[in-house]
């Protein structure tokens, strides 16, 4: 007997839930994009080495990569509501803590070893408590979606990250005139308004028989299809990030001022992008294997073709392109994890499918630098390379199928 809940409709925008999940990544990903805008200047104000300060942003993706699948495991055994309370209580702590710990650090001019160890402490509690928020919501969301429209849910969760990844370097551009402080101070507000969404609008778990929660293994043969996808994609992304403002400067021969600025217009076209596609994702509802072979194929496209772009208008119309792929291959990655296992697995397969793009986001910046220096070419087309090996692995395998159903919590679950 088929399960009711298969033929239900997709969800929508109106979603209490789906409301409070897209607030809380929208003021996340914001909050952290003003932070990562800032670190430049606000290092070298602070008197430290560019390592040191990509020592703070690797760490935040250190603490995520470590945290997700015990957060993700603590959702099956406490709840998903109450892990989202815990995780973004926690992000408000870390993150204003953060802020204090670097308006002191300009306004009092610290040692630089103390204001690299504040700076580091914060990033990797920001990380560590945020990667809840993600966890707890993709297993939410798979308790509440039936499997043929998870990777439309999990898009239009996207839309509200992407929109973040667009707002978080234009706000930090435009307060940064009132002082490096200013935009970190402002968007402080950013993970109390997220720990607000989630408890007036997630209602609380109702007391009933639920499915045994079971651990779930990194190495189970079920995720290992998934879980590949997703590193591979968020490691490309990584390699990208950290390779175009060197491209700027060496292909294209653009002065610092230029180059950091074709490199910031493109980043900002990469959130535009994600947004638009993930929303046309949403409409489409197509199956996940589809969408990761079709976004991953267009984004290793737009990739590769960053190796022969010769101005900056060339270099954005690339990442455009390549984030619109990007746009169908995360929601779809987490759907495929989701869909692979059962009710009882969830919030193990959310954790896994963290852990998987923290790894990614951890190793992408070394292996892009790495490379970068064998020549500014070699990072995208390793991306390329990688993202079109993705593509073509769903297209020639039957993954993304989802699990038999075993039993259903209820919506509240």
């Amino acid at each position: 007997m088929a399960d009711p809940a298969d033929a239900a409709p997709p969800p929508r925008l109106r979603d209490p839930v789906l409301l409070a999940l897209m607030v809380a990544t929208f003021s996340g990903s914001l909050a952290m994009m003003a932070f990562v805008a800032l670190i430049g200047p606000v290092a070298r104000v602070a008197g430290l080495a560019p390592w040191q300060a990509g020592l703070a942003v690797t760490a935040s993706g250190i603490l995520w990569m470590l945290g997700a699948r015990p957060w993700g495991l603590a959702s099956d055994r406490l709840g998903r509501r109450r892990v989202l309370l815990i995780g973004a209580t926690g992000f408000t702590l870390a993150y204003w803590a953060l802020c204090l710990v670097i308006d002191a650090a300009l306004r009092w001019q610290f040692p630089a070893w103390l204001a690299l160890l504040g700076l580091v402490a914060g990033r990797a509690a920001v990380g560590g408590t945020y990667a809840a928020i993600p966890a707890a919501s993709g297993a939410l969301i798979a308790d509440r979606v039936a499997p043929a429209h998870r990777a439309g849910a999990m898009a239009l969760l996207g839309t509200g990250s992407g929109a973040g990844l667009v707002m978080g370097p234009a706000v930090a551009a435009a307060l940064v005139p009132y002082g490096l402080s200013t935009p970190l101070l402002a968007t402080a507000a950013l993970p109390l308004v997220a720990l607000l969404a989630i408890l007036i609008l997630v209602p609380a778990e109702p007391q009933q028989t639920r499915p045994p929660r079971r651990a779930i293994s990194l190495r189970d043969r079920r995720l290992r299809h998934p879980l590949a996808i997703g590193f591979s994609a968020m490691f490309s992304v990584a390699i990208a990030q950290v390779s175009i403002g060197f491209f700027a400067l060496d292909r294209l021969g653009l002065p610092p001022e230029a180059a950091a600025q074709a490199a910031g217009s493109a980043l900002m076209l990469v959130g535009v992008a994600l947004v638009l596609s993930q929303a046309i994702a949403v409409r489409l509802r197509l199956p996940p294997r589809v969408m990761i072979g079709s976004g991953a194929a267009v984004a290793g496209l737009g990739f590769g073709a960053v190796a022969l772009a010769g101005d900056a208008v060339a270099l954005g119309a690339c990442y455009f392109v390549a984030a619109a792929g990007m746009g169908w291959v995360f929601p779809a990655f987490q759907a495929m994890t989701a869909n692979a296992v059962g009710p009882g697995e969830q919030g193990g397969a959310a954790g896994a499918a963290g852990a998987a793009q923290g790894l990614g986001m951890v190793a992408g910046p070394v292996a892009g630098s790495l490379l970068y220096m064998a020549g500014p070419t070699l990072p995208y087309l390793l991306v390329a390379g990688l993202l079109l090996a993705a593509s073509a692995s769903v297209w020639l395998t039957r993954g993304g199928r989802a699990a038999p159903p075993l039993a259903r919590p209820g919506p509240g679950a």
